[in-house]
């Protein structure tokens, strides 16, 4: 059989192992291993290793357990807890309070543990019951924890931005610079949307969250902010300000933060041997599924430019007169369409091999795409009906709140991270400006 009929076969074969049910890295690696075998016969076990030995040899990989570590223990230490009652203390009095403080948190979180999914699960335990006690709809509710939630994608230290920096070669530091100005806009497009929605719908306790947050002297607001919020503040200029300025590498950032998460909990009482054991366990698997991940999509990936994919691919384009503005649209629905049915870290290992060969071909700016395609792994998070960001929160939702309104509740949000998405992609500096005038050496 033609190699290049293989190489295009291979896409099939893994998504319907998919669709069957198996994990994803178990299907990576039985498809890279079976269309390998087909190509090298025997000798195929010596090709796949040598991948594994690239995996493994790449040290940037290295921060992604400090990086899960220091999430597991901030959502076990009530570190995070406490930074959701200083948020309260000062946006409560506004409109749409509650749901403010929740967006505003789940910022702060994403910047202290950049696990996707995680945050969602942290501000969706927190929250939700105090909205919905507070008069909160449904839809606002589910629509700005699975929002909150989706910030881990973007907003450093992500560790979908230290994944894409490890495939396709580039500065860790210069993406989470890039990051930051797509970052904070989306964050403001949602919380203008939620102020405007509670002005036109207040919650009916609006008024009695008021009362609360007033009635707390000033002296008292200004302490506990103090010692609520400086140590998430120190946690993050401690991350991201040591690889923005080429202090630390990301490893090193990440030990520091890890470290850091592990002294606060001491501080604050919580590092018990049962926590720290929770944590570690938690660390240990998550770390295993993303490397396990990252090594079938090495395999896959290695047989699919063995077979000569990247010149099918090639070809394709080429055939179609695509100019880079219509190759960087139909790259960015390439990538929304696999949100729907593979975790993030699938979907860069699988695309970012075939995709980085062709902007280089179109001399299209590596940086400005991987801000692009982070925004659209974003939206494809929040997207029905496969929407990941729905089903994390039907695990910690109550019973009355239905699936529609979980539809009904992310669409607005959708619409920001569209708006977002057209502004980058029509002022490419809001994505390459940051990175240019830091000096990053990672």
């Amino acid at each position: 059989m033609d190699n290049e009929l293989l190489a295009i076969l291979m896409f099939p074969v893994v998504i319907g192992l998919l669709l069957a049910g198996f994990q994803v890295a178990f299907s990576l690696m039985v498809v890279g291993a079976g269309f390998g075998w087909l190509l090298y016969g025997d000798k195929v076990a010596i090709q796949l290793f040598n991948v594994i030995q690239d995996s493994a040899s790449q040290f940037l990989l290295t921060a992604v357990a400090p990086f899960v570590l220091m999430g597991a223990v901030l959502e076990r230490a009530g570190i995070a807890e406490r930074l959701f009652n200083v948020v309260q203390l000062w946006v409560g009095r506004l409109p749409g309070g509650m749901a403010l403080t929740t967006m505003l948190m789940a910022a702060m979180i994403a910047a202290t543990t950049g696990i996707v999914g995680a945050v969602e699960v942290m501000i969706g335990m927190m929250a939700i019951g105090p909205m919905q006690r507070l008069g909160y709809r449904n839809d606002l509710i589910a629509g700005t924890v699975c929002a909150g939630g989706s910030l881990g994608t973007m907003i450093p230290p992500s560790l979908v931005l230290i994944v894409y920096a490890s495939v396709a070669n580039l500065s860790v530091g210069k993406l989470f610079a890039a990051a930051i100005l797509p970052g904070l806009v989306t964050v403001a497009l949602f919380l203008a949307y939620i102020a405007l929605r509670a002005l036109l719908q207040p919650p009916t306790g609006l008024a009695r969250a008021a009362d609360d947050a007033e009635a707390i002297p000033l002296g008292r607001k200004l302490w506990l902010t103090l010692v609520g919020l400086l140590p998430a503040v120190a946690l993050i200029l401690a991350v991201l300000g040591t690889i923005l300025a080429g202090i630390a590498t990301p490893t090193e950032a990440a030990s520091v933060g890890a470290l850091g998460t592990l002294v606060l909990a001491w501080s604050h009482g919580r590092l018990t041997w049962t926590m720290l054991r929770e944590s570690l366990t938690t660390t240990l698997k998550l770390t295993s599924m993303i490397l396990f991940i990252v090594v079938g999509g090495g395999m896959f990936s290695s047989i699919f430019r063995r077979l000569g994919g990247n010149d099918v691919v090639r070809g394709l384009v080429d055939s179609a007169e695509l100019g880079p503005v219509m190759l960087v649209l139909a790259l960015l629905l390439v990538v929304f369409v696999a949100g729907f049915i593979l975790e993030w870290v699938s979907v860069l290992l699988i695309c970012l091999p075939i995709f980085v060969p062709l902007l280089a071909a179109y001399d299209v700016d590596p940086i400005w795409f991987a801000m692009l395609t982070f925004i659209m792994l974003q939206t494809s998070y929040l997207t029905p009906p496969m929407a990941p960001s729905i089903f994390y929160l039907k695990g910690i939702a109550p019973p009355d709140m239905t699936t529609g309104q979980m539809y009904l509740g992310v669409a607005p949000f959708i619409l920001c991270q569209i708006a977002v998405m057209l502004a980058v992609f029509m002022v490419p500096a809001l994505a390459t400006w940051l990175p240019s005038i830091l000096v990053t050496g990672f």
